[in-house]
């Protein structure tokens, strides 16, 4: 259970939320755990087996206080809020946002900084546990180079150059992506990011991981009331979740990519996880999916300090307060957008 920018988010599966006169109280098998006065609150999450009484229901919808559900894996369920809705104001700004040149530059900047720094992040670690620290080694060039691009990319205005500097940083991580790889090389071997459909088993890993993704960061999204479709960095197309392709990239480094190296290196996944399919596709089994899917969800667990909160939390909830920080930002609340940045 954590309360974070005035939200609480409860994970304890079998948690029982009741109304004590202006108190939320949380239960676990008949026992108090937390006591919350609701003044301090703005909404409560509740994940997966997680009960809220009628009449804590019922008091939140008159004062105007959002309740979300997400299942265990904090997949998107329902929202209910009373008839003061601050949906349509959100949602407003958010188009509005999307109408400034200059509003959207300066989102997108921050979201691709973010993605930079981050796998600039997973780079550098790899070449630490490889012991591969050389200046002209190809993970310390490729390090450097996405330390250029991060310095050029403050000084660009357009979402096109943006968008280009993303591009380039994208291929040059990519670019090194196998030298990370110490655990059957041969037989995971990567040649650029392929997608729709990956040709290769890591290929594949990260294609999978990347949907894991992009769907927690669909659900926090829908969780604080903003369109998933209408995005920032990504163009908008009908069906496209704009904004999630947007927040995932932030994520994609710490939650996908760092996680699929592991798998790899250990040897978690093995050649016999993946199969082939028509066209040139290579799929996880079955078998391999549940690998990946009980990994992801042990990573989620895992604590981290915030830099913006400073206050660990379960990295799986890193999603819902980016959210909730692009939401304030959206109404002005924030100057800027603090993307999320992983140490």
């Amino acid at each position: 259970m954590h309360e974070l920018l005035n939200v609480l988010y409860v994970q304890t599966q079998g948690a029982v939320l009741h109304l004590e006169h202006d108190t939320v109280r949380v239960s676990v098998d008949g026992e108090t755990k937390l006591r919350v006065p609701l003044l301090r609150l703005g909404g409560i999450v509740a994940l997966g087996q997680v009960t809220l009484t009628p009449f804590l229901i019922q008091r939140c919808a008159e004062d105007g206080r959002s309740l979300v559900w997400l299942d265990r894996n904090g997949r998107f369920k329902a929202r209910v809020e009373g008839s003061v809705r601050g949906n349509v104001l959100l949602r407003r700004a958010q188009h509005l946002a999307l109408s400034d040149r200059d509003r959207t530059a300066q989102i997108a900047r921050q979201m691709v900084a973010a993605k930079i720094q981050n796998c600039r992040q997973v780079l550098l670690r790899s070449a630490r546990d490889l012991a591969d620290v050389d200046s002209d080694s190809p993970l310390a060039m490729a390090a450097d180079h996405l330390a250029q691009i991060l310095s050029r990319l403050k000084g660009l205005q357009g979402i096109d150059e943006i968008r280009g500097a993303e591009g380039e940083a994208a291929r040059a991580y990519f670019g090194v992506f196998g030298h990370m790889i110490r655990g059957d090389r041969p037989e995971f071997v990567l040649d650029g990011r392929t997608r729709r459909p990956p040709r290769d088993r890591a290929n594949a890993v990260l294609s999978f991981l990347y949907a894991l993704v992009r769907g927690e960061c669909a659900s926090a999204l829908e969780g604080v009331g903003l369109d998933p479709q209408v995005g920032y960095l990504h163009a908008l197309r009908p069906g496209r979740p704009a904004l999630a392709l947007d927040l995932m990239e932030e994520f994609r480094p710490v939650l996908a990519d760092r996680l699929a190296i592991t798998l790899i290196n250990r040897r978690q996944l093995r050649p016999e996880h993946f199969e082939s399919a028509p066209g040139g596709a290579v799929l996880l089994t079955e078998e391999g999916r549940k690998t990946v899917i009980v990994a992801y969800q042990k990573r989620k667990e895992e604590e981290i300090q915030h830099r913006v909160l400073r206050q660990k939390l379960p990295i799986g909830l890193a999603p819902h307060i980016q959210a909730r920080l692009l939401a304030r930002h959206l109404r002005n609340d924030l100057k800027t957008y603090p993307s999320f940045l992983y140490r």
